[in-house]
């Protein structure tokens, strides 16, 4: 049966822990984010927020979530679902785990990356909340969304 290890990485100094596996079609994020992250920057660009849908637990800490016509919170100890068309703000200390269909994820990562291209000087790590977003795109291999 397949599984995921959840191995920090080498970077200490990074805005977010954050260790991703996939398991047969999904990918499996846990993350512990170092610095607030508020994802409507990253997000301008792309018409309705987050495309992906997401499943899963915070460990601790709180995060929100912004739609359309409404925002969800979530802290610690609740399980939550986040159909597409999210925007996130999540706290420093938040610890999360995280289900994702690998396929819609990487299409969401991927538009971000192209999005942050069309900004030439985008600042990464911001003097404000962090841009996780951008950085996750960045730095694939140890990052999750």
């Amino acid at each position: 049966m397949p599984k995921v290890t959840t191995q920090s990485p080498a970077d200490g100094a990074a805005p977010a822990l954050a260790r991703r596996g996939e398991l047969e079609g999904w990918t499996v994020d846990h993350v512990e984010f170092r610095q607030p992250v508020d994802g409507a920057a990253a997000m301008a660009g792309l018409p309705g927020g987050c495309s992906c849908p997401h499943w899963g637990y915070v460990l601790r800490g709180r995060m929100a979530f912004r739609f359309a016509d409404h925002e969800e919170v979530f802290e610690a100890g609740d399980v939550f679902h986040l159909p597409p068309g999210h925007v996130p703000r999540i706290a420093a200390g938040t610890e999360i785990v995280q289900f994702s269909p690998t396929a819609q994820l990487r299409a969401f990562e991927q538009a971000v990356a192209a999005a942050a291209e069309d900004r030439p000087g985008w600042p990464f790590p911001a003097a404000e909340p962090c841009d996780i977003l951008l950085w996750c795109s960045r730095n694939p291999a140890t990052t999750s969304w």
